[in-house]
């Protein structure tokens, strides 16, 4: 019974490791190397913990042989060898063997494979993440796309509380984001893919909602990428002019960008960057998927979606979200 137990809950215990957030499902060298290093320790430990399970009920049986036995309240010399060695021996040697296995992954994931070829800053916001490529002038916010097989330098900060970035399958673990302090990680797909990324300091009430896009895509698709975020052409149907109106009579301009037609009226606007927001798959930080529907009900009330959510809702007509909605689907 207790092996038909362990055959069962062992697959499922692991099911739980793959995905497209998961540290076990890498796609990039650095990441390969903790998942290596976590094999290692998972066996390991495994091995030892059936070792001392096995051993602890062998000392129950032989006790219960010998309870009558003067001698079996003795501790022999062979006991004794055996407590030695089991008990003492094989732990510290185990224990700096992950000691040394750990620095050395550390060091091999403390820089990238080779020099960067592109260089990504990240700001962490309550509760969404921008995004800039300062070598191309480019802001958008919660997805970042790189080439695959590109080493990145990826600069991270915060513009309010701490953060903390980490893509599991493509970063080299996690890193702080601090208000007035910029730190550095680096991440490399080997792969084209869609990857997620999670904030991981507890940052407030939809700390968990926080999670950001990683695509990765081939150097030509990359490079596409970057030319289509040129500034949009000029609107001409009535219902998209109508709707650039309502942004800048419902105030959207006071916490949200768009290159070009407006910016924010404080520093620290806690509203994402819209100059790309229809390229974008997700909204609210991948809280839902980027349709019209969802668009429209997240404008009238984003709480619905992401309670805590610094937005608040909307009292547009239905005429106006309805334009607004088809201006907002013209940011490419």
């Amino acid at each position: 019974m207790r092996r038909w137990a362990a055959s069962v809950l062992l697959p499922v215990s692991l099911s739980a490791c793959g995905g497209w957030q998961s540290t076990l499902d890498p796609a990039s060298p650095g990441a390969s190397n903790i998942a290596n290093l976590w094999w290692i320790m998972f066996w390991t430990t495994g091995v030892l913990s059936t070792l001392v399970i096995g051993g602890l009920f062998y000392a129950v049986y032989r006790a219960r042989r010998h309870a009558r036995d003067e001698e079996g309240d003795r501790v022999g010399g062979t006991e004794r060898g055996f407590i030695l060695v089991a008990g003492a021996a094989m732990p510290t040697l185990v224990l700096i063997s992950f000691i040394v296995l750990s620095v050395r992954t550390g060091a091999s994931i403390s820089e990238p494979p080779g020099e960067p070829e592109l260089t990504i800053e990240v700001i962490g916001h309550m509760f969404w993440w921008e995004v800039r490529y300062p070598d191309h002038d480019i802001t958008t916010a919660n997805e970042i796309h790189i080439p695959v097989g590109a080493p990145v330098d990826v600069r991270v900060t915060s513009a309010d509380v701490i953060h903390s970035f980490w893509v599991p399958q493509l970063a080299p673990g996690k890193v702080d984001m601090i208000p007035g302090r910029t730190n550095r990680t680096w991440m490399m797909a080997e792969e084209p893919g869609r990857f997620r990324g999670q904030c991981t300091e507890f940052c407030g009430v939809q700390h968990a909602l926080m999670s950001l896009l990683v695509v990765a895509m081939p150097e030509e698709d990359f490079l596409a990428w970057i030319s289509d975020r040129l500034p949009g052409t000029e609107l001409d149907d009535p219902l998209e002019l109508r709707g650039r109106e309502v942004f800048f009579e419902a105030g959207c301009q006071s916490c949200h960008t768009i290159q070009g037609v407006s910016e924010p009226e404080f520093l620290g606007a806690p509203g994402p960057d819209l100059t790309h927001l229809a390229a974008r798959s997700t909204l609210g930080g991948l809280t839902i998927e980027n349709t019209r529907e969802n668009l429209t009900a997240w404008i009238l009330d984003p709480h619905h979606f992401k309670p805590g959510v610094r937005m608040p809702p909307s009292p547009l007509s239905g005429e106006d979200v309805g334009a607004l909605v088809a201006y907002l689907e013209t940011l490419q």
